[in-house]
């Protein structure tokens, strides 16, 4: 009789454990990232006001540009499908060159955690490490539908709109001695493709 409620008593919780980790299990919504890549195509309202500034735009390797068109690797990172918070890590990076002056901005992170997405990067002038700032202020499609579905374990995001945020803004025509950059400046259209630990589609 002893060993009938032994049983009973320890099999309760074992089994409501288990049911527990199963629910959790059934729950995981956030997703690890493990590569990637986020195309820009430059707005030629940027492009022009570069060449009319006399600034000339290269890049941080592995990034390439190539008839308007920028894109970084994306190295790690993190997604919430549930309501698109997340960080995204990127290599490579942007130069801007004038004369003797240039401006490196890398290791971009595209942020939805907070009020607005943004993307930082760390600001490189003349050789001396600024810091991490706001450099571009994101719009996300209209179109957006939650929770995000990956297919064939890519989850893809197209047409995010890129502007200047104020910050970066202010930044540039500090380092270039101009007015010229303003925040909401547009910068172009963005094309987001992550790769995700997973085979399989999240369609419930």
């Amino acid at each position: 009789m002893f060993r009938s409620n032994c049983k009973n008593f320890f099999a309760a919780p074992i089994l409501a454990s288990a049911m527990m980790l199963a629910a959790t299990a059934h729950a995981q919504t956030t997703e690890t990232i493990e590569g990637g890549r986020t195309t820009v195509t430059l707005s030629e309202a940027f492009v022009s006001a570069l060449g009319t500034l006399g600034v000339t735009p290269g890049t941080v390797h592995p990034t390439r540009l190539e008839n308007g068109v920028v894109n970084f690797p994306v190295t790690g990172g993190a997604i919430e499908l549930t309501n698109a918070h997340g960080q995204i890590l990127h290599s490579g990076g942007l130069t801007l060159t004038a004369g003797d002056t240039k401006v490196v901005l890398e290791s971009f992170i595209i942020d939805t955690t907070g009020s607005a997405p943004i993307i930082t990067g760390l600001v490189v002038a003349n050789g001396t490490l600024l810091g991490r700032v706001p450099l571009f202020d994101l719009a996300l499609p209209s179109g957006l539908t939650l929770p995000l579905k990956p297919h064939d374990g890519d989850l893809k995001l197209d047409k995010v709109g890129v502007t200047l945020d104020a910050t970066a803004a202010g930044a540039l025509n500090s380092v270039f001695h101009v007015s010229a950059f303003a925040k909401g400046f547009d910068i172009g259209t963005a094309n987001v493709k992550l790769t995700l630990p997973f085979t399989c589609d999240h369609d419930d």
